[in-house]
């Protein structure tokens, strides 16, 4: 299957899958239907179906999904057979937190540098890590390895910082600046803007209100013409 031919929102739904069939399979769940892990991740059957045979079938018809070869499957789609080496750059509260969360070394992702500008926190220790002066970015990254740098500095400095990490070789930037980023087609991200996700809550908690509003407004504007 052609990378064209997977849609972004395929991709959105791979780590859920992985999560689902992780839980599923540490509570000692064999087997599955698409019906039933549909029901688990509030999708329909048939997009379980078309979402898993966009990278080939891994199941059998009547009988559904073995659970760990889905899991196994999906986690080997996603590359997470593999281990990562990853610098933080921007040492505030969301850096250290990427540092500190120790679910992301389960899942072979491993801190291995942590730079910063300020002053105040250079030579700080972050989850066992000392920050690094920005000024020491360039020449670590020319004697270690790095496969993902993640971008927690302000929006004024964001598109600076990704060019220079860029131009270091980073490939795969995972940008939690609130600003999208303009980066060379050999250059992999993903944009987490905080923001963006309370929007979208707020737009749940006030969905059913708003559409009898534009429904009741309908009504009215054809009362009016009649």
């Amino acid at each position: 299957m052609s990378k064209a031919h997977v849609s972004d929102a395929v991709i959105r739904r791979l780590p859920m899958y992985y999560r689902h069939l992780k839980e599923l399979e540490k509570a000692g769940v064999e087997r599955i239907s698409s019906r039933e892990l549909g029901e688990r991740m509030n999708l329909t059957a048939s997009q379980i179906r078309q979402d898993i045979n966009c990278f080939g079938g891994f199941g059998q018809q009547g009988y559904g999904y073995r659970v760990p070869e889905l899991r196994w499957h999906i986690g080997e789609i996603l590359g997470l057979e593999k281990q990562y080496d990853v610098i933080i750059v921007g040492a505030g509260n969301i850096g250290r937190a990427v540092a500190n969360y120790d679910g992301f070394r389960k899942e072979g992702f491993f801190v291995r540098a942590v730079f910063d500008v300020s002053p105040s926190l250079i030579g700080v220790d972050v989850h066992g890590i000392p920050v690094q002066a920005m000024d020491k970015l360039d020449a670590w990254l020319t004697e270690h390895n790095a496969d993902i740098a993640v971008l927690s500095v302000p929006a004024s400095q964001a598109q600076a910082t990704a060019d220079r990490l860029a131009q270091a070789g980073i490939k795969a930037i995972w940008n939690f600046a609130p600003v999208d980023l303009h980066l060379p087609e050999d250059v992999v991200s993903n944009h987490v803007h905080l923001s963006d996700s309370l929007h979208i809550l707020t737009y749940r908690m006030n969905e059913e209100a708003l559409f009898r509003e534009i429904e009741e407004k309908a009504r009215m504007n054809g009362q009016e013409q009649d």
